[in-house]
């Protein structure tokens, strides 16, 4: 018969891996509700830069290099084209209103002035011509009226004598109204005469008029060929300094080609290039200092150039007050544009960590100083010096403001 076998009761040797598996499980699930999860750090401390946030007075600015310029430059252009003969003046040289700075040669206007001085002659010798035949039609319609007068008063005598005489019944009524046809029909060739005299006196005028006007055209057109004769030399518009001249002995320069530069030394203005995140607050009449000599001098925002390149834009300043000594085209000052005004605020000094954090958070530093952790935080404004902190931090807390670059996504620094 079949041996009936008794189970054994408690932990079997079979349950362990079962019972090892739940306590791995429980463990995991507790760690991951309780446990720290964040990752950290190890950094050596005397490798990082920490320090300390404070209240002070927030300084609205910036800081950018600006060359000192001219206060105006003027454009030099040959106005008429010609052979460059002669250069007058060299670069860099003082230069006076009117001096001549260049000689070009043209021979083509010479043979444009003989020709218009060719037409003046002619157009004159015409004028006068005109002006001897109408003198003398003039004077043969005059002669012509004196015959008539003449001629009317001998036939008004004879119609006068035979009208006496045929009321007196002396004549016949025929040779009365002959002599009376005869007087009348030289009144109308009078009135002819004198009609015909002031039709020839109108058409004269306006005949003499209009080519008095061309010849005034002819010799206003002779002045300005001289006058491009004049321009071949090319002159100075203003007083100043001639800082280019980009044409060589024999070159062919053809009009209005610009051919130099002349600055205008009675003042100065500095030119700066500004990155163009701040274009929208960058306005004229802004004031901005820079120190040369352990002294400071004022400037003021003259013109904001809306064009941005290679993500700048241009900014003229011009001084407000003294000048510095000695100064030259060309030379670098460290300019302060003041960009609003001062305000009390919680202060960080700039670092390198804003490039990695954008100023959204920062590793802040524990009082025992053994660890920093990392915290989000607003950043507003930022000038050369202080970064303004509007939330996430308290005056005297300690901050890394060193590079992150090498921390990765680390939530706690730890400081060996």
């Amino acid at each position: 018969m079949d041996i009936q076998l008794e189970k054994k009761k408690g932990i079997q040797k079979k349950h362990l891996p079962y019972i090892a598996g739940g306590l791995v499980l429980v463990i995991a699930l507790a760690w991951l509700i309780f446990g720290n999860h964040s990752s950290k750090f190890n950094v050596e401390k005397n490798k990082v830069m920490m320090q300390a946030a404070t209240t002070g007075e927030f300084n609205d600015y910036i800081r950018v290099n600006g060359q000192v310029q001219p206060i105006n430059t003027i454009q030099l252009s040959a106005i008429e084209g010609g052979m460059v003969a002669e250069k007058v003046v060299e670069e860099g040289s003082m230069v006076s209103k009117g001096e001549v700075i260049i000689r070009l040669t043209n021979p083509m206007l010479s043979l444009n002035i003989l020709d218009s001085e060719a037409q003046l002659a002619e157009k004159q010798n015409f004028l006068r011509n005109t002006q001897v035949t109408m003198e003398q039609e003039r004077l043969s319609l005059r002669k012509e009226k004196l015959q008539l007068d003449l001629d009317i008063e001998r036939k008004k005598r004879k119609y006068e004598q035979y009208k006496n005489l045929y009321n007196e019944k002396l004549t016949s009524r025929e040779e009365y109204l002959q002599a009376k046809e005869d007087y009348e029909f030289a009144v109308k060739g009078s009135e002819l005469v004198i009609e015909r005299q002031r039709q020839d006196s109108i058409f004269r005028g306006i005949q003499v008029e209009q080519m008095e006007e061309s010849l005034n055209n002819i010799r206003k057109n002779l002045v300005l060929v001289r006058q491009r004769i004049d321009n071949l030399e090319v002159k100075s518009p203003v007083d100043g300094q001639l800082g280019l001249l980009d044409v060589e002995i024999g070159q062919s320069i053809a009009s209005g080609s610009r051919i130099g530069q002349i600055s205008v030394l009675s003042d100065y203005k500095i030119e700066a290039l500004i990155d163009e995140h701040y274009i929208d607050r960058v306005k004229n009449g802004l004031a901005a200092t820079f120190e040369r000599q352990d002294k400071t001098y004022n400037l003021i925002v003259r013109k904001v150039y809306p064009e941005v390149r290679d993500k700048q834009f241009k900014t003229d300043f011009t001084f407000e007050g003294e000048r510095p000594d000695n100064i030259r085209s060309g030379q670098t000052y460290y300019i302060n544009l003041q960009l609003g005004q001062p305000v009390e605020a919680v202060l960080i000094p700039r670092g390198a960590f804003y490039q990695n954090t954008g100023g959204q958070w920062i590793f802040v530093v524990t009082q025992d100083e053994k660890k920093a952790v990392r915290r989000n935080i607003r950043i507003g404004r930022q000038n050369p010096l202080y970064y303004e902190v509007l939330s996430g931090l308290e005056p005297g807390e300690k901050v890394v403001t060193s590079s992150y670059d090498n921390y990765g996504d680390a939530e706690e620094l730890i400081f060996k």
